[in-house]
């Protein structure tokens, strides 16, 4: 899975590691464990493991051959901040973006206190690289606190699958939020009710707002529109936060 991607936010994926393991309720119908398995039936040999955690030593430079800047979502068949993943493979992945910089990369987990224990030896995070952390029910807004404790400009939460109210939720330092219903054979439905309580509350406290979907057997089969338009917004890029000066990230421990 490489170059153009059909994920609404951002414009390519890359994958430096492939597959993952379950940590919540969210991951029950995990997309990417499911496109795993019908690629191995396929023969693709970079899935011949299935959804066992493989680095791909070969992927590392994909980022430094596109030329033209894109949103790059990392790692949307695994989780950078897997448990398994080496840390100076992860500095690796990390040079490669500090080197790739045109580009803006977008890297989503659901273990972000393994993302604040790196952050915390990487220093200021920089601007160009996002930061988020994935929320499918108010037992793990949590994750929310932990996120706000990173050093990075753009933080963002991604509310999806959405599988129940997430109650009132703190945005302060959280730039953008995804929220969307799940899609899948096996897809549970989502209360319209819980979306718009996200969405007010990202209006309420400035927070740029993305409904990505209704969910359904496909990721297209409800749809985009809530309340009669589509939310597409992103954060705000153009404010500028302070220089730092960013410390060597060879020999970084979890």
């Amino acid at each position: 899975m490489g170059d153009n991607s059909a994920i609404q936010w951002t414009d390519a994926t890359w994958n430096p590691s492939t597959g993952c393991t379950k940590v919540s309720p969210g991951c029950r119908n995990c997309y990417a464990e499911r496109l795993s398995t019908r690629l191995k039936r396929m023969g693709n040999p970079k899935y011949k493991n299935g959804f066992t955690f493989v680095l791909h030593q070969d992927a590392l430079d994909v980022p430094l051959k596109w030329k033209q800047p894109r949103k790059i979502f990392v790692n949307s068949m695994s989780d950078l901040f897997h448990e398994s993943m080496p840390d100076d493979f992860l500095v690796r992945c990390f040079e490669i973006m500090l080197k790739a910089d045109w580009h803006r990369y977008q890297i989503l987990t659901k273990r972000p206190e393994v993302m604040l224990r790196f952050a915390k030896q990487f220093g200021k995070i920089p601007d160009h690289i996002w930061l988020g952390t994935s929320v499918e029910l108010d037992l793990y807004n949590h994750r929310i606190e932990t996120l706000r404790q990173v050093n990075v400009k753009t933080r963002f939460v991604s509310f999806e699958p959405l599988l129940g109210p997430v109650g009132k939720v703190d945005l302060t330092g959280i730039s953008w939020v995804i929220a969307g219903g799940e899609s899948g054979p096996q897809f549970r439905p989502v209360n319209s009710e819980w979306i718009r309580e996200i969405r007010d509350q990202c209006i309420d406290q400035e927070t740029a707002f993305f409904f990505k979907q209704w969910g359904g057997r496909t990721p297209k089969s409800g749809g985009r529109d809530l309340d009669g338009r589509e939310w597409n917004e992103f954060p705000d890029v153009t404010k500028k936060s302070p220089i730092a000066v960013f410390p060597t990230i060879t020999g970084v421990r979890r």
